[in-house]
Parts: C-alpha cells; structure tokens; sequence
C-alpha cells in the first residue's frame, strides 16, 4: 500500500502538468485512491481537518494581508514612490533600475502581492526605462525580480502559509526572513551597478536640474515616509511582541485604508473591487489548502509519509544530503507547479522529515521560501515572466528569458550564503526572543 501512497503522488502531478484544476484535482485523487484503499468511512475525519483549517486564527492573517495589498496598489503609493526614486537615482548610470528595486523592495514589504507588484513596476517603470534606453534584458529581467521580492520580505503570503503547514510562529518567520530579503536586494543593486559600469549603454544616467534637488528630496519624504510608518508600525508590533501576526495584520489593513484616504483614493469602487480581489484570491488559497488536507490525510493512512522517512534516510550524506535533494527538488518543481501547490503538497511531506533529522524548522522553512521565490522567475509557469509579458506585450518573450537568467543566479547564492550561514536568518529571531 506504500507505493501505491507514492502512485497516487505521481498521478497527481501528471494530471496538474495537464492543466486540471489543482484543488478540486488534489481532492479527486484523494478520494479516489483512499475510498479504494481505505474504505468510504475513512473520510469520516476529514470535516473534522477542514473545520480545524477554518477555524485557524493563523490563517485570518491572508486575508487581512491581501486586502492591505491590494488597497495599497490602488492608492496610487506605487506611482508616487516610482517617480520619487526615478528622479533621485536616475541621475547615475542604472539608477533607474535601481530605484524600480528599492520601490519593488518597499512594496513588498507593504502588498506581499506579488502579481501586482509586477504589473504596476511594469506599466510604470517599463517605458520610462526604455524610453531613457535602457536594455529590454536588463529593464524586464529587473521588473520580474523585483516583483518577486513580496515571497520572501514580510509580511508575505508564502510565510503565513509555511508557518502554518510546518507549525512554526509566523512572526519568527517574518523576523527571520528580513535579513535574506535584504541581502537580495543588495544583490539586485550590486549586480545592476556592475552592468551599468561594464556596460553603459544597457543603462545610462539621466540628466538632471540641480535646481530641484531641494524640492526632489522634500518629494522623496513626502513618498517614502507613510510606507516606512506602515512598515515598522506592522513588523514592528510582531518584534517587540505587541501584537500577534494577525492582529498587525489587522493594522495594516487599517493603515493602508488611512494611507489610500489621504491620498484620495479610498472610494467606494476602490474598496468595493479590493474586497473582490481578497475574496477571490483567499478563497482560491483555502479550497487548495482544502484539497491538501484530504490528500495529506489519505497519504499518511497509505503509509507514505513512513516510506519517505526510510527513502530518505537511506541517502547518502544525512541531513545535507537531504537538504541539498530537498532543495533540488523544490526547485525544479518550481519551473511547473504553482508556489501554493508546493507548500500544501510537498512541504507537509519533507518538513517532517527535516525536523526529525535534526535540521532547525525555521531556517528549513526559510530556504523553502527563498527556493519558492525563483519559481515565479523560472519557465515554462514563471508567473512574474507571464504577468510582466501581459503588462508589456512590445517587448519579447525572449528578451524577457533572457534578463532574468542573472537574477535567478543571484536568488541561488543567496540561497547558497544561507545554508551555509543559518545564524544569517536566525540571529534576528533569537534577537526576538
């Protein structure tokens, strides 16, 4: 019956290569294979997991951080910022670049959406870029990966969702994602300083007045203050331990309102198409979530989950063998599979592993959130590559492949730097503690 566990598990990917929707296909195969196997009454524990899920204070967390993002991306924030940073570094060679991954950084950290983080760099940013001549490769590749920096800077979705999953406190999982998410970003700006003085035609300075550099320094203020209060006031009540994950989740729903009021946009359509979007967007992420729980539950009542621990104690290397597979493996699921389908299929089946070979689960569940984030860069299924190509259907699919090769090289020595440095996420949590 134990390899029949891991048929079930190749089916289900094969029929989600195919196209069939992954919650309703997650919960096909379940019941499938488990009625055949275990009998119908075996399914007599499930509404007692789905209640479980439901009731989930943890998870009330997603919604409230989806609507925060997504008022925010129609409060205007993002064109303000952009245009600010434009004109402060654009004056240096790559400085536009540069500015579209400090505001990419500041969104995430405000949204944690990462579809939107795409689409508004690129309806904004693209053409300015192309219009001051930058290269396609280089402006498209910055785009995409600066959008994607929402998976991994809290308050992010996919850390909500791992913490859940492997049973870590969320707010140790945004504390010790800040220093990855930060070392990223540096990464970005290095790699595009370094393009810009190799080669100067791919990203040239813009002239600026040195008349308006007071005024240009007032409108940075003006832009970068209400983000950075938003900011510290959500992850600053998680560190000091004023409020809980969800309850600053709360709060940022509240100060993204504010922040959409006092720049006029907070009417009724706005609010009515926000509450939309977070529906849509929740509800998707709860009937997969659903749909893990019965395949989770029909897998450990096979026995699976006892044939993964001998398969991989059988390797070679240990723990490090069964991380460096673990993270190949999430990786090149990652050029297929959705990054919610990973957390809810794959993670519920190594993590606990992982924890019983000794490995810390929140520095586990930190690289899982790193190697998640180059899924979206990665083809055939990058959604960020399908997000910026809609926003900016001129530039090529090529030209688009092409610029985000380096920055998917860059996320994988990050990835590298924190295996080989754990203290590197968890110094900050400790800190917490």
């Amino acid at each position: 019956m134990e390899v029949w566990a891991l048929v079930m598990f190749a089916v289900l990917f094969l029929l989600l290569l195919l196209g069939f929707p992954v919650a309703f296909t997650l919960g096909a195969v379940a019941f499938a294979f488990g009625s055949f196997f275990l009998g119908i009454g075996f399914f007599d524990l499930l509404p007692l997991r789905i209640w479980g899920i439901m009731t989930n204070f943890t998870l009330l967390a997603v919604p409230l951080f989806v609507f925060m993002g997504v008022v925010l991306e129609k409060s205007g924030l993002a064109e303000q910022l952009l245009e600010t940073m434009g004109k402060l570094f654009g004056r240096v060679r790559g400085g536009l670049a540069i500015s579209v991954i400090i505001v990419g950084s500041l969104l995430a950290a405000t949204t944690g959406v990462v579809g939107a983080s795409v689409v508004t760099m690129a309806v904004i940013a693209l053409p300015a870029m192309l219009k001051h001549q930058y290269a396609p490769t280089l402006a498209s590749g910055t785009i995409a990966a600066s959008g994607t920096l929402g998976q991994i800077i809290p308050p992010s979705i996919i850390l909500i969702l791992l913490g859940d999953v492997i049973g870590i406190p969320v707010g140790q999982l945004f504390m010790g994602a800040v220093v990855p998410g930060m070392m990223l970003v540096l990464a970005y700006i290095i790699y595009i300083g370094f393009v810009a003085w190799r080669h100067p035609d791919m990203a040239p300075a813009i002239k600026a007045d040195p008349d308006q550099d007071l005024h240009l320094m007032m409108q940075v203020l003006k832009s970068l203050l209400p983000p950075l209060a938003l900011i510290l006031t959500v992850l600053g009540s998680i560190f000091f331990g004023i409020a809980s994950p969800t309850e600053s989740a709360a709060v940022g729903a509240l100060g993204a309102m504010t922040l959409a009021a006092l720049h006029g946009k907070l009417t009724l359509k706005n609010l009515n198409q926000a509450m939309q979007q977070t529906t849509r967007l929740t509800s998707m992420v709860f009937l997969i979530l659903i749909g893990a729980t019965a395949f989770g539950l029909v897998f450990v009542g096979m026995g699976g989950d006892g044939l993964i621990f001998d398969i991989f104690e059988q390797l070679p290397g240990g723990k490090w063998g069964f991380l460096i597979l673990s993270m190949l493996l999430i990786f090149i699921l990652g050029f297929f599979l959705d990054f919610i389908e990973i957390c809810f299929i794959v993670v519920p089946i190594i993590a606990p592993v992982a924890i019983h070979l000794g490995l810390d689960p929140l520095w586990f569940a930190l690289l899982i959130a790193l190697n998640l984030q180059t899924s979206f860069l990665t083809p055939p299924f990058g959604f960020s590559l399908f997000y910026l190509k809609a926003s900016a259907p001129n530039i090529k699919l090529q030209a688009i492949y092409r610029g985000i090769v380096p920055f998917v090289i860059i996320q994988l020595i990050v990835l590298a730097i924190v295996i080989a440095f754990p203290e590197v996420t968890l110094w900050l949590p400790n800190l917490m503690e």
